[in-house]
């Protein structure tokens, strides 16, 4: 039994010193950031262990995690959905790239989530889930909520930057706030969670591939 699990130790080493090696890295997103972990949701939550690479390049559509602009040590997750020369509009909080919408595909099997007020401390919001679609491509949203809508904005992308935007439509914290970002900053993908806050036993938000 000791042999064994000498040599799975040493399997387990090599095998995680190759992800080191390709780009793979694992990250605990903060749990005491309201206005970054609510612009995650509800693809990523507080205290998750996501896993990243900074191998392959970032394309359209991906999630990305980027230096924040202005404040280096901190980051920024977002999803890209402009590139150099698009035009892209937020207008009541959904975002238009060149005249077109995202297509709402449908809603998710939990519709409805739910996460304190940052805010307002006590009250709970309550927010529609749906999939959403960005060049085939599936991923969770979460639709503004029928209160105040943001002002309308425009912006064009300028070469080797990305726009990113959240996929909670409510609380943005990406380009509507920073503008586009230089795409030689934002070279790491999400690639998906390990697990959440609630560790292992949480299986519903386990070992989630994201698009």
């Amino acid at each position: 039994m000791l042999r064994f699990l000498f040599w799975m130790a040493i399997l387990v080493a090599i095998v995680l010193g190759v992800l080191w090696g390709v780009g793979v890295r694992s990250k605990r997103l903060p749990a005491a950031d309201p206005v970054f972990t609510n612009s995650l949701k509800p693809t990523l939550n507080e205290g998750d262990l996501i896993v990243t690479q900074s191998v392959v390049k970032p394309v359209y559509g991906d999630l990305v995690l980027c230096p924040e602009p202005g404040a280096e040590q901190r980051y920024i997750i977002g999803r890209i959905i402009g590139e150099s020369g698009d035009k892209v509009v937020i207008k009541d909080g959904v975002p238009i790239v060149n005249r077109k919408r995202f297509i709402r595909e449908y809603d998710c099997i939990e519709n409805i989530f739910k996460y304190p007020h940052p805010d307002n401390e006590g009250e709970v919001i309550n927010q529609q889930c749906q999939w959403e679609s960005i060049s085939g491509r599936l991923h969770k949203i979460g639709n503004l909520l029928p209160v105040v809508r943001p002002e309308k904005r425009v912006f064009e992308v300028p070469e080797e930057h990305f726009f990113l935007i959240s996929d909670n439509c409510q609380y943005p914290y990406v380009s509507r706030d920073f503008g586009p970002v230089p795409t030689e900053d934002c070279q790491t993908t999400v690639l998906g969670r390990l697990w959440s806050k609630d560790g292992w036993s949480d299986s519903p938000h386990r070992l989630n591939y994201i698009q």
